[in-house]
């Protein structure tokens, strides 16, 4: 996998995590001080809880400018790899969350968006040191 595709996949992963937890971001605070938004009947009142909810998406913010300016070596994508499996993990063990929040369509689109990062910054860390064609990733004997 060629440095510029591979800087395109922290980027274009970059781009996702950001989008996501700055729309997420003010949704939890509005759901925990006024009990809005599609979380608000999950966070209203319960600042316990609320408070996972805004570090969360806050670092994930953080974490989206860290790799937005990574450099594309392996370190990088372990990096993004290691957040992926974090939020899809995450995803599934707390998925009754989305089930309250009735955002079912919220929960299946996001976490198939981290396995699938999780699953592209795999395949860039494992082929850093050669280019890989398309046909590679097409062929099992390459993974």
């Amino acid at each position: 996998m060629t440095p510029a595709t591979r800087r395109r996949l922290l980027r274009v992963n970059a781009a996702f995590l950001g989008l996501a937890a700055a729309i997420a971001l003010p949704q939890d605070i509005m759901a925990s001080l006024y009990g809005r938004g599609p979380l608000g009947r999950v966070l209203s009142g319960t600042p316990a809880v609320a408070i996972g909810f805004v570090e969360a998406h806050g670092l994930a913010l953080l974490l989206a400018i860290v790799l937005w300016r990574a450099r594309p070596a392996a370190g990088s994508h372990l990096l993004a790899l290691a957040i992926e499996v974090l939020l899809g993990a995450s995803n599934l063990a707390f998925w009754q969350l989305f089930v309250a929040a009735d955002a079912l369509t919220l929960g299946y689109v996001t976490t198939a968006l981290h396995v699938t990062f999780a699953a592209a910054q795999a395949v860039a860390l494992l082929m850093r040191d050669r280019a890989v064609t398309a046909y590679d990733l097409m062929s099992s004997r390459h993974l």
